[in-house]
């Protein structure tokens, strides 16, 4: 796989013993059989982990309240803003824009996308915090039990490694490498995705009007402002854990933001409508007539006058619960040089997302007017 450049450099000696433990774990092909106790933590695990991954909103939930739990365990929060850019994805689907550019069977293959990749991660990454805090309750190092569950060999190395130095860092982009990797191998590389979405003209078109946004919104003088990164290259895991990366700088470069960030997320519970961070664009409720022509509302991301606001549902009227298949039973690590991509950037990520984001939804808006538009992209 395509690594950072950062490869070239010499590493620290955290990540020395890191590629130590991995190596030597690598080698271990046998799995200690569980006691009585374990087997039913375990299975304890499964089942607390099964009952929140009902949809992306039970999901987005639990990340939040697990991090207001344990806030040392970043990628809690990056994972809950990130689950609720996926919400916002999966509504948009339903939404007054792109129901005018895909047809029922298209929305319902995008939205089958989102879903199973939302699903997979919370059920790979949530036993894992599970598991952490039953270790904290007991004071006793229980990750040897995440192979049982599944996790990857790389996670048990970083877990036992987090136990002993605290070190954030390493466990947040350990774990946004980890995710990333577990979905490449169940989705970005599942043929049905690749011949249904990758190979699409709309997942082209979505990719050239930049509708893959990762918005943060926050509180600031009493408005809600945004932050965040566009990702243009979706199909490369080497893109997407350095997106992962950049994301991770923009939520925890700055305390003051932070605190900004977590404000908006703790008194603003998240339903799916875009409605929840611009309610003076988004409506849950449909404002438009049917069958009415389509005429463009915004102008600088301000309603023009006498515009209705642009329709986004909130997910539980937009799309119904997924029972899922169970995860393939695969550990997706198999090179220890993976771990160059804990190096720490020292540059800071670009987050200015705001203009960027107004001119895509006056595009969309476009594209929307007339399917004409999208000939015009190409």
């Amino acid at each position: 796989m395509k690594l950072l450049h950062q490869k070239k450099q010499q590493l620290s000696e955290p990540l020395i013993n890191i590629k130590r433990e991995l190596k030597k774990k690598g080698k271990l092909s046998f799995v200690n059989e569980l006691t009585n106790g374990e087997s039913s933590l375990i299975q304890q695990i499964r089942q607390q982990t099964s009952s929140l991954n009902i949809n992306n909103v039970t999901r987005t939930k639990a990340y939040l309240e697990f991090y207001n739990r344990h806030p040392e365990v970043h990628w809690a929060f990056l994972g809950h803003m990130v689950s609720r850019n996926g919400g916002w994805n999966m509504t948009d689907l339903k939404g007054g824009l792109l129901t005018r550019l895909l047809s029922k069977k298209e929305a319902a293959s995008f939205f089958a996308f989102l879903e199973r990749g939302n699903w997979l991660i919370f059920q790979d990454v949530f036993p894992q915090f599970l598991l952490y805090e039953e270790s904290l309750k007991r004071n006793q190092n229980l990750f040897y039990l995440l192979r049982h569950l599944n996790v990857s060999l790389f996670m048990e190395v970083i877990w036992n490694y987090f136990w002993v130095q605290h070190d954030t860092y390493i466990l947040t982009v350990a774990q946004i490498i980890n995710e990333q990797s577990y979905l490449e191998l169940r989705v970005m590389k599942n043929p049905i995705y690749k011949k249904e979405i990758f190979s699409s003209l709309e997942f082209k078109l979505q990719d050239l009007l930049s509708m893959n946004h990762i918005l943060f919104p926050y509180f600031f003088h009493q408005q809600i402002k945004l932050v965040g990164k566009t990702l243009h290259h979706f199909e490369s895991l080497h893109e997407r854990i350095l997106l992962g990366k950049r994301l991770y700088s923009i939520l925890f470069s700055n305390q003051n933001r932070l605190n900004m960030l977590t404000k908006w997320a703790t008194t603003t519970p998240h339903t799916g409508s875009r409605k929840d961070y611009w309610p003076h664009i988004f409506n849950d409720v449909d404002e438009g007539l049917p069958g009415s022509i389509f005429k463009p509302k915004l102008k600088s991301c301000q309603l023009l006058p006498g515009a209705t606001k642009i329709y986004s549902p909130k997910l539980e009227f937009a799309w119904k619960n997924v029972e899922h298949g169970p995860a393939e039973k695969i550990d997706w690590y198999k090179d220890w040089r993976i771990i160059y991509y804990l190096i720490e950037n020292d540059e800071k990520a670009e987050d200015k997302i705001e203009e960027e984001y107004c001119k895509t939804l006056e595009r969309l808006e476009l594209a929307a007017n007339t399917k004409k538009a999208i000939s015009h992209f190409y």
